[in-house]
C-alpha cells in the first residue's frame, strides 16, 4: 500500500527508487489504465494494404498479408486479455478470434463482439461455442436474444447506447469491470473511427502489404468527424520491423 520502500530503508536496506520507470510504465500501462481510467488498455490491430484497405470491394475475408504477419498476430492475441471486433467484419469474415500458434492455443483471448442489436448468429464465429465469447449490445436489446445467447454460454454485456450502436466508453469500462486490462481491436472501420474519436486507442500496430486497391476497397477507419489535419489524432511511431514481404510498424500514443 506505498509504505513497502520505508519499510525497508527503516530497515537498514539501501532503496533505489524511479529505476526503469519509463519502461515499467509501457509494461504495466493495462493496469495503470484500469486503476486511474477504469478502462483498458486499447491496441488497434490493422492489417492493410499500401493505401488502408483492409479488404476488397467485395468485403469477402481474404488474407492480406503473409503467414509471418499472420503469424506475429497471433501473438498480439496471445498477448491481450480480449480481442474485440464489430458486427459487420464479425458476419463478413466469421473470424474465430483464437491464438492458433503451435503450443499456445491456450493463450486465446476472451472473444468480443460489439452487436448492438443482437444479430450474430449465436451458433456461428466469433460467438460459436460460447465459454470465453461475449458480447456487447445496447441496453434496449430485445430480451429474448439477450436470453437466447446467454442460453448458449455467452456473456452478454448490455450498455448505454450511442447514435445507431453502442457507447464505447461504456463499452470499454464495462469490459474493465470483467477484469479486462489489454484489449486488442482488430476491426472494423467503424469500430476503429468510433474509438479514435473519441480519443480512447493507445496502441496501433500497423501491418502493411506491398499492395493497393484504391477507393473501392473499405477503409481502415470509417468517417469520424475530423475537419482538418490539425485536428486528427497523433501517434509516435515506437517500432518498425519486416515480416517477410511485409511491414510493421508500432504506435503510441502520447502519454
Amino acid at each position: 500500500s506505498g509504505r513497502g520502500g520505508s519499510r525497508l530503508a527503516a530497515a537498514g536496506i539501501a532503496v533505489s527508487e524511479g529505476l526503469c520507470a519509463k519502461r515499467a510504465k509501457e509494461v504495466h500501462r493495462g493496469y495503470i489504465l484500469h486503476r486511474t481510467e477504469g478502462r483498458p488498455m486499447v491496441t488497434w490491430k490493422v492489417a492493410s494494404t499500401l493505401d488502408g484497405r483492409i479488404a476488397a470491394r467485395r468485403g469477402a475475408a481474404e488474407w492480406i498479408t503473409c503467414a509471418e504477419a499472420r503469424a506475429w498476430g497471433h501473438m498480439l492475441r496471445a498477448r491481450h486479455d480480449a480481442i474485440l471486433v464489430g458486427a459487420r467484419t464479425a458476419a463478413a469474415d466469421r473470424p474465430m478470434l483464437t491464438c492458433r500458434l503451435p503450443g499456445m492455443e491456450e493463450r486465446s483471448p476472451v472473444r468480443v463482439a460489439v452487436d448492438s442489436r443482437l444479430r450474430l448468429p449465436p451458433g456461428e464465429p466469433p460467438l460459436a461455442g460460447g465459454g470465453d465469447a461475449w458480447v456487447i449490445c445496447r441496453a434496449d436489446a430485445r430480451r429474448a436474444r439477450i436470453a437466447e445467447r446467454e442460453q448458449a454460454g455467452i456473456t452478454v454485456i448490455p450498455v448505454a447506447p450511442w447514435r445507431e450502436g453502442v457507447s464505447m466508453r461504456a463499452a470499454l469500462a464495462a469490459l474493465a469491470r470483467r477484469g479486462i486490462t489489454r484489449l486488442l481491436v482488430e476491426g472494423g472501420g467503424r469500430i476503429a473511427a468510433s474509438l479514435l474519436g473519441a480519443g480512447l486507442v493507445d496502441r496501433v500496430e500497423w501491418f502493411r502489404a506491398p499492395a493497393a486497391v484504391g477507393g473501392d476497397g473499405a477503409p481502415s477507419a470509417a468517417p469520424f468527424g475530423v475537419a482538418s489535419i490539425a485536428g486528427a489524432p497523433r501517434f509516435r511511431r515506437t517500432g518498425l520491423r519486416r515480416l517477410g514481404g511485409d511491414v510493421l510498424e508500432s504506435f503510441d500514443a502520447p502519454a
